[in-house]
């Protein structure tokens, strides 16, 4: 069932070491971007607005660095290409979400962070022979949570977008987490998934 499990260990080294960068810049995007919108979150502003539109293109672009990296599994690949359409459409909502304020933002947010959480718990579960997976499906399955609590948030008068430096920086931890994992199972792929 698992086509990365079936796989010898030197094939699968070299996807662990592109996932261990790739989850790397991953974590450092996420909390200097955290930082920037938490200190712009009161309003909707240009900077907040431009931050809000980078974060999910910032995932296109890992998106596309990962699928070059992971042709081993078509499963995962097709998955990765649905994360590309699901944070293209979303950075295309928020930029017209901005225009209507907090509460519309973390409207497309929410939805985004549900339908992008469910692919990365797909991914992770897909890669389970690389080991270090298991943050990653964690951080799926709490992005679709975190992206329903976006949707009932933005209901109450006092929105903002301050929640949303907190989902980007437990997020980052997530690939920081799983990176340290995937450095430390290299050799062990399975055991330490």
């Amino acid at each position: 069932m698992n086509a990365l499990a079936d796989q010898s260990p030197a094939p699968a080294a070299v996807p662990a070491a592109a996932l261990r960068k790739l989850y790397v810049l991953r974590f450092a995007f996420a909390a200097v971007w955290a930082i920037l919108l938490f200190a712009s979150a009161g309003t909707l502003g240009p900077l907040s607005a431009t931050l809000l539109v980078i974060y999910p293109l910032f995932d296109v672009a890992c998106a596309v660095a990962d699928i070059r990296s992971a042709r081993a599994s078509q499963g995962q690949v097709r998955a990765l290409y649905v994360n590309i359409a699901l944070s293209s459409l979303a950075g295309v909502g928020l930029v017209l979400a901005a225009t209507s304020g907090i509460p519309s933002v973390l409207r497309v947010w929410g939805l985004w962070a549900i339908t992008a959480g469910l692919v990365q718990l797909v991914v992770g579960a897909v890669r389970r022979g690389l080991g270090g997976q298991w943050p990653m499906i964690a951080s799926g399955a709490i992005s679709a949570v975190a992206g329903a609590s976006f949707f009932a948030q933005a209901g109450k008068d006092n929105a903002s977008l301050g929640s949303l430096a907190g989902y980007a920086v437990l997020g980052g931890i997530f690939f920081l987490v799983s990176a340290l994992r995937l450095g430390r199972g290299k050799g062990r792929a399975g055991k330490d998934a």
